[in-house]
């Protein structure tokens, strides 16, 4: 997460989402109308990861009777998401932290995109924990993040880097990113991480993305 304290990728964030994840602005707009359909029109929605405010923003454009609570532990991350929404940011109440700083809600749907592979396995039970537990019954819950079958982590890793130079990252700069992700982030396989989501309380967990080396879920409280 240190790289989200480093002034120059704070300010390149915007750029590289839809230039390293298949789909990106299409997986943002998916998010929403999975959240559209169990949400009333005047939803309260948890944005986990809020930080750059991209979902944010596009949430709410879509539904302008939404009001938003995000929570990130980067404080320069949320400057970049108030900076995103503009106008928009009087929607959002944002909050410097991990899933202990949100409020207790209850919330009618909540999302975490592209987060969760960066908490280890144990620590990602108990945030989905908390999530649900801040979720009104059947609300729903949409997560995406790096989640890769079992012994295949080189294979899809290497389709991800290609698909970032494909975009126009450099080379140099894409293998760098796939070998520190290898290294450091706790990947999952698919089944873990839907396993995971029934553990915490979740149920109808069903696949609604998969992009290269991502996947996308969502489930209900």
């Amino acid at each position: 997460m240190d790289a989200f304290s480093d002034p120059q990728a704070v300010a390149r964030y915007a750029e590289n989402p839809p230039r390293m994840v298949p789909g990106y602005a299409d997986l943002q707009r998916m998010a929403g109308l999975l959240l559209v359909e169990s949400a009333p029109d005047d939803a309260q929605v948890l944005v986990l990861g809020a930080g750059g405010g991209l979902e944010l923003k596009v949430f709410a454009e879509a539904q302008p009777g939404w009001s938003f609570v995000g929570v990130d532990p980067s404080a320069a991350m949320l400057d970049l998401a108030r900076m995103t929404l503009g106008e928009l940011s009087v929607r959002a109440h944002l909050h410097e932290g991990f899933i202990d700083s949100a409020p207790e809600g209850p919330f009618d749907g909540a999302t975490c995109i592209l987060t969760l592979h960066f908490i280890e396995r144990q620590e990602r039970l108990r945030t989905l924990q908390e999530v649900r537990r801040r979720l009104t019954r059947g609300a729903p819950f949409v997560t995406a993040h790096f989640s890769i079958p079992q012994g295949e982590v080189d294979l899809w890793m290497s389709r991800y880097s290609a698909f970032a130079v494909s975009s126009g990252i450099q080379r140099s700069q894409a293998e760098a990113a796939r070998s520190g992700i290898a290294e450091r982030l706790p990947i999952l396989s698919p089944e873990e991480d839907e396993q995971l989501l029934r553990d915490a309380g979740f149920s109808s967990v069903a696949l609604f993305y998969v992009g290269f080396a991502f996947r996308g879920w969502v489930a209900y409280a």
